[in-house]
């Protein structure tokens, strides 16, 4: 078999070492290909460009790539192009079974039929039911010799993977979380005896990562143990890109038991390894840079109650692992700057912080917009970028300079089937056209947003944004506009039978919209006056969803600043 031409493995955004040709790269095609087989063996980020480099080395000797290391070659591609472009990753994962089956590599074979499986649409039943029968297949392998006890733990780990990725949607999701956890310890106590070994040390790692992620809804001091034990398992390994993968949820769950502190500490760490011996994916950086700038938004909300409690002469409540946030898990931080003294990571590389820490967190979305505008790949993580940048901006009162990153943001997540992050978009962008004195594009926007949040089953929303469209329609001098989203709102409100908040829909506009009463959450801290609100007073976007899913920051239901996300939300911003 001839090897594919190098367009045939797509490069990874980081090679490995001092790059194509550089200065103590192998050249001989037989070191290329240990070289890239030990990547691969580490799931390294630089595997994928590794073998392309072998196989060009190969092809100049008239050589070729054997049928095993062109599927592990499709393999590295493959993971690459996890996430964002999964009809790509899906036929790779397939031909690279295929080539692992010719090689006799049968235990391989498995692992990239159930990540072909993995990587196509939403895993529902059939998917669910081919994973259960490659996890048999592979039960069968190992006992007869011909798999290794990792190969058959991370084909049984991908079939359990699916398990959570289906949890919301189970009859019982309690009970079913109940079991996959069962599952998942048992699978870790039928690992972790043979830790030793470095491809079971791997997948016993992202097992535990796993039990942590189903554990920390429910019990996130649980998940604590868990969640560090799979990020130590990876770096003591020297696998520091496969704990970034980890750390978000790890620091998520910190920030849930009150150790903000510590989840900065740790983020920053994971931050300050990418190096060119050991680079970090640019999407798992990204995650790690938001990751870092909601814990600098939280750490400062949960000082301002800490501040607050002490003027009503209560007893501040400390950031000592285990101390649970007052206002409980739900408690938003959004909007809010960085506390922390630390150094931080900017497009410069690592520096100190300003005079002013909320301009840490600014610098940090500066750098993850920067990285998703010229290497990233998961546009979901781009318009989250953007959104957190826009927020910024208006915090400061740059309503024109967040504009910008707002449309960015609306339009990167417009093919997202979560509607959170546009509606959040759109309703900034509203109030930036108020403070613009544009109330005529703000109703516009405003009207959109609540369209869009007719997605959600809390209809409050909706009908809260139409309501500000109706105020701003008034303030630009259309009163029949205006009682037409008046009337809409009203009709909502019924609808979700809040009448006599229908009844009385409040709409004095003085130099702007006024608050939007009886949205409860964020929206209940816009206050009166009928000024116009500040990011705390727009529509929260926390509409119910399950509690098993991951956002971009690693937070899963009841464990992030806000308990659950909207339906849908699997990397969502919100």
């Amino acid at each position: 078999m001839s090897s594919r031409s190098p367009d045939a493995f797509p490069r990874s955004e980081h090679p490995y070492g001092p790059g194509r040709g550089g200065p103590g790269e192998p050249e001989d095609p037989h070191e290329l290909l240990h070289h890239a087989r030990r990547l691969t063996a580490d799931a390294h980020p630089g595997a994928a460009d590794a073998w392309e480099r072998a196989a060009t080395a190969l092809r100049r000797t008239d050589g070729v790539l054997a049928p095993g290391d062109h599927a592990d070659a499709l393999d590295a591609a493959a993971l690459d192009r996890l996430g964002p472009v999964r009809s790509i990753a899906g036929p790779l994962f397939t031909r690279a079974a295929d080539l692992h089956e010719q090689a006799g590599q049968r235990g391989k074979a498995l692992i990239s039929r159930a990540r072909a499986l993995l990587a196509g649409p939403e895993p529902g039943g059939t998917a669910r039911a081919a994973l259960d029968e490659l996890h048999e297949r592979a039960a069968v392998l190992h006992g007869t010799g011909r798999a290794s006890l990792a190969e058959a733990v991370t084909v049984r780990l991908s079939r359990d993977l699916a398990v959570a990725e289906l949890l919301d949607t189970a009859p019982d999701p309690d009970v079913e979380a109940a079991v996959l956890r069962a599952e998942l310890t048992r699978l870790v106590a039928f690992a972790a005896p043979h830790a030793a070994e470095p491809a079971v040390s791997r997948v016993l790692a992202d097992t535990r990562a796993l039990l942590g992620r189903i554990t920390a809804p429910d019990d996130p001091p649980a998940a604590l143990p868990l969640l560090r034990a799979a990020v130590a398992g990876h770096r003591f390994g020297g696998r520091p890109w496969c704990a970034a993968v980890h750390e978000p949820l790890l620091a998520a769950v910190l920030r849930a038991t009150g150790a903000h502190r510590e989840a900065a500490a740790l983020l920053r760490a994971a931050l300050a390894a990418d190096e060119p011996t050991a680079p970090l994916r640019t999407d798992d950086r990204i995650r790690l840079l938001l990751s870092l700038a909601r814990t600098l938004a939280s750490q400062r909300e949960r000082e301002g109650e800490e501040e607050r409690e002490r003027e009503e002469g209560g007893k501040p409540t400390g950031d000592e692992p285990g101390a649970l946030r007052p206002g409980g898990p739900g408690a938003s931080p959004e909007p809010g700057g960085g506390t922390a003294t630390e150094e931080v990571s900017t497009p410069d590389g690592p520096t100190a912080p300003s005079a002013d820490p909320a301009d840490e967190r600014l610098a940090l979305l500066v750098e993850a917009v920067r990285l998703a505008d010229t290497a990233g790949s998961d546009p979901r993580l781009g318009a989250c970028a953007h959104l957190g940048l826009g927020i910024a901006y208006v915090e400061r009162g740059h309503a024109r300079e967040a504009v910008a990153f707002l449309e960015r943001a609306a339009a990167g997540a417009a093919g997202d089937d979560d509607p959170a992050e546009r509606v959040r978009a759109g309703a900034l962008l509203a109030y930036c056209a108020l403070l613009l004195g544009e109330p005529h594009r703000a109703a516009v926007e405003y009207a959109r947003a609540a369209e869009t949040a007719l997605a959600w089953d809390d209809l409050r929303h909706a009908a809260a944004l139409h309501r500000r469209a109706g105020q701003a329609f008034e303030a630009a001098g259309a009163p029949e506009e205006a009682a037409r989203s008046y009337r809409r709102a009203d009709e909502l409100y019924r609808t979700h039978g809040e009448h006599d908040t229908a009844d009385s829909h409040g709409s004095t506009v003085r130099g702007g919209t006024g608050s939007a009463p009886g949205t409860g959450g964020a929206d209940a801290e816009a206050g009166g006056g009928g000024l116009p609100p500040g990011p705390r007073g727009l529509p929260g976007t926390d509409a119910p969803v399950g509690r098993y899913r991951m956002n971009v920051y690693g937070e899963v239901g009841g464990v992030g600043p806000r308990a659950a996300v909207a339906p849908g939300t699997r990397q969502g911003c919100v």
